[in-house]
Parts: C-alpha cells; sequence; structure tokens
C-alpha cells in the first residue's frame, strides 16, 4: 500500500507528511507497525499510538561532505554549505567562519549528486542517514558535538504501534534499547519544555555513561538565535529513570539564561 498516494510533490512539503500518512495508515488499520526517524516526530504523543520500541541508536553526531576531501576548518571563507535545518545554519554561522548556508532539498542521493555538480562546496547531514545508506565513507569529517550540537532524537529510530494491541507491543518491546530510550527521553523532553518544533535552531545530545551509582545521563542542549549571534549551552546529569525531568530542568535553565528571547519564543501572559 502506497500510504503517500495522491499528495503533493515532496519537494512542496516537509517531513510531517510522512509521520502523518504512517500514523492514519496505523490508525486505519492498514499497517501494524511504523518505523520513524524519531527526530521527525511531535513532541506530543499521538492519540491510541505507543512507541513500543527504540532500537539502539545509530551515530547522532553530523557528517560533513565535502568536495575535495576538505574538512571544516580547511573551508575558505565564504564556502557555500548545504543545509536547510535552521539548527545547523545557526551553528554554522556561531563559528565565525564567515561560511555561507545555503538551503538544499531532496534525499541524500539527491543531496550528493549536487555537490558532485559543484552546487556546494560542502554539505552537512545526519551521520547516520549515510550509513544506514551505506555511504559512511563519503563523509569528509564527523563533526565533533561541541562545533555541532546535533538535532534531539539524531539518529534514532522509534517503532509504532497501535496503543490496544498488546501482543504486538509486546514482541516490539524486545527491540527496545534502554539507554537509547532514556536519552532519547531526556532529549525530547528538553525540546518539548522550551516549546519548539523540530526545525527550531535547538540542539540536545544525551549519553549514558556509569556513574558512582550506576548508569547516568549526561546532557548538553543549546539553543540559539537564527543567526548564530547568540548561542546559550548548558548541561544537566540524572539517573536513567528521571530522564524526562533531565531534559526539562535543562530547558528551564537554558530559558533563566535567555533562550525564549534567541528563539523568538513567545508566552501568553499568566492570568
Amino acid at each position: 500500500m502506497d500510504v503517500l498516494a495522491g499528495v503533493a510533490p515532496i519537494p512542496q512539503l516537509g517531513v510531517g507528511v510522512f509521520v502523518s500518512a504512517l500514523r492514519d495508515a496505523l490508525t486505519a488499520k492498514d499497517v501494524d507497525l511504523a518505523v520513524h526517524s524519531y527526530k521527525d516526530l511531535p513532541t506530543a504523543p499521538a492519540d491510541g499510538l505507543a512507541i513500543a520500541a527504540v532500537p539502539t541508536r545509530n551515530d547522532p553526531r553530523d557528517a560533513l561532505v565535502a568536495r575535495g576531501g576538505l574538512t571544516l576548518s580547511e573551508l575558505p571563507e565564504g564556502a557555500r554549505i548545504g543545509t536547510g535545518a535552521p539548527r545547523r545554519v545557526a551553528q554554522l554561522h556561531a563559528l565565525g567562519r564567515h561560511l555561507a548556508p545555503v538551503p538544499v532539498r531532496g534525499n541524500v542521493d539527491t543531496r550528493l549528486r549536487k555537490l558532485a555538480d559543484g552546487e556546494f562546496d560542502a554539505i552537512v547531514l545526519a551521520r547516520a542517514g549515510l550509513a544506514r545508506l551505506g555511504r559512511a565513507n563519503e563523509a569528509t569529517e564527523i563533526l565533533d558535538p561541541m562545533l555541532m550540537l546535533p538535532a534531539p532524537a539524531q539518529g534514532a529510530l522509534a517503532v509504532e504501534c497501535r496503543e490496544d494491541d498488546a501482543d504486538l507491543r509486546e514482541i516490539l518491546g524486545a527491540l527496545d534499547d534502554v539507554d537509547t530510550r532514556s536519552a532519547v527521553t531526556a532529549e525530547r523532553e528538553f525540546l518539548a519544555e522550551l516549546e519548539a518544533g523540530c526545525s527550531a535552531p535547538i540542539a540536545a545530545l544525551a549519553e549514558v555513561a556509569e556513574g558512582d551509582h550506576g548508569p547516568e545521563i549526561y546532557l548538553r542542549g543549546a539553543a540559539f538565535s537564527p543567526d548564530g549571534s547568540v548561542s546559550i549551552r548548558l548541561s544537566r546529569t540524572g539517573t536513567l529513570a528521571d530522564a524526562a525531568e533531565v531534559g526539562r530542568a535543562l530547558a528551564r535553565d537554558l530559558r533563566a539564561e535567555g533562550a525564549d528571547t534567541a528563539l523568538g519564543v513567545q508566552h501568553d501572559p499568566q492570568p
């Protein structure tokens, strides 16, 4: 079944069309499960649906693919870098290198072809996307999160099914990775608390490591003004059981440092 039959050409649409189409198919019982790129999902849960599994995460970092095999530091001033993500655009500007981010659309193959045709000097992509297509070796540099912090849930998958399908949820549960689910939960709660969508210049990366009293989450989060002139970066730690609260608390920390102003978020006045 083609769940996207009859919709407008993809270049005219955002990634949300895929999420909506798959969820509609689940609700209609045309399919029993859907696999999403987790970073594309809205932070609000979908009525009647459940994330039954979050498999082990792929590399969450961004990757640079540049002509001539150049790294980010080797690109000259004014280099045209293809990316449509406000998060990446803001962080490229924040480097102070006078690089020139240029919007680019299309799937990974299309973007790589545009790079080869000389439309750009480099492009920035999720390394996970390259890896899933077997093209990870085309990256000329894997970008350190200190330079380019990823999008919340980047590199993770979400396996979704109907909430009332207990048998399938149990089967899919075998695919669930506790560390990945905890990390992604912290990142997405951070995003949700800031009340910004997945297209906002917000970045987050949670990592699970062994602490003094068991596994701990180390969450880094950042918010940027669109032009990169304002950059607010903070971090928090906590237990896996407190993953959601770690994300929300870090968002509140950023808000206290002026994240709302940087993002242009408007809050309704309290009654």
